[in-house]
């Protein structure tokens, strides 16, 4: 394992948190190991030129940070290959399998597959822990994986079983071939109430984490029509033609209405809180794929989590 320095803006939806939550978010590593590397002193402040807390002062773990602070901290890079834990999933449920894919319903909390500093339970390990057979190519820590959903985002995934069929299906997600819907939860009333985002996405330039509308970005496309409107909020069904990372995300938090519980791009935490929410509201609800071993279109749905319907039975009864 070897590290590079990073430079970390503190949000404004993270002002008065805990510097060990703020720096696991922002290097994508857990809460425990967040704090072992504050208490190792790899984290400072940087030096401001307008003054301000103790400049180049290591940060302390349960310490309190403010909006617009900026820290250095070493983010963990590996030259090794990943490992994959293979383990029991819990709530990774197998929603449909044959000879050439497996389809699960994924929890929140849960990534697709291995990557730098994440050491929670993975898709790829979950399988593999419930004995099921998966492709071998691509990457090790990524056999079998044809698409993904961020760690914080539930609902339906495909993956591949057999070498034809990731080979297939690498190809269908290429090429856009695949229908992916989702269920979202947004801030407000978007205007107008049926439309397409087309904004391209990149690297937030402020934010390492974060991605953000930035006309140097790839090519985004988000369709969305509304659902139900609660007046604080609005579900929202949403198909995506392209596949960018947090695509959903940024999109709604550039019309300015993120989704509900979605800190990291401008959800108000107060009504996260009202809510019930620890996550982004935002779920996987079906997928349509042209099957890559009869050839048939067939379709996938995933019914929403406690959490997610939860959220919605406070909006309904208020």
């Amino acid at each position: 394992m070897s590290s590079e320095l990073c430079r970390i803006v503190v949000a404004e939806a993270a002002d008065g948190r805990r510097a060990d939550a703020v720096l696991a978010q922002a290097l994508g590593v857990s809460r425990t190991e967040a704090a072992t590397r504050l208490e190792e002193g790899l984290v400072r402040r940087e030096a401001a030129a307008g003054g301000g807390p103790s400049p180049g002062r290591t940060v302390k773990k349960s310490e309190k940070l403010g909006a617009g602070e900026v820290l250095l901290a070493e983010r963990p890079t590996r030259t090794d290959p990943l490992e994959v834990k293979v383990e029991i999933v819990e709530g990774l449920h197998i929603l449909h399998q044959d000879r050439d894919v497996v389809v699960v319903d994924k929890p929140v909390g849960v990534a697709a597959h291995p990557s730098p500093g994440w050491t929670g339970p993975t898709v790829v390990g979950g399988l593999l822990g419930a004995g099921v057979e998966i492709a071998t190519s691509g990457a090790q820590e990524r056999r079998g994986i044809v698409h993904r959903l961020d760690v914080g985002t539930s609902g339906v995934m495909v993956v591949a079983k057999t070498e034809r069929a990731y080979s297939l299906l690498k190809d269908a997600f290429r090429d856009r071939t695949p229908t992916k819907t989702y269920r979202a939860l947004v801030q407000g009333l978007p205007d107008p109430v049926d439309g397409t985002v087309d904004a391209p996405i990149g690297r937030h330039p402020g934010h390492d984490w974060r991605f953000a509308v930035v006309e140097s970005g790839r090519d985004a496309r988000t369709h969305y029509r509304l659902l139900e409107a609660y007046g604080r909020a609005s579900l929202m069904d949403v198909r995506l033609e392209t596949g960018r990372t947090h695509q959903i995300r940024v999109h709604f938090s550039a019309m300015g209405h993120p989704c509900a519980g979605d800190l990291t791009y401008g959800a108000d935490p107060h009504l996260a809180s009202e809510l019930g929410l620890t996550r982004q509201w935002l779920h996987a609800a079906e997928l349509s794929i042209d099957h890559p071993g009869t050839g048939d279109r067939v379709t996938f749905a995933s019914d929403l989590p406690p959490d997610l319907s939860g959220a919605l039975s406070i909006l309904e009864d208020g």
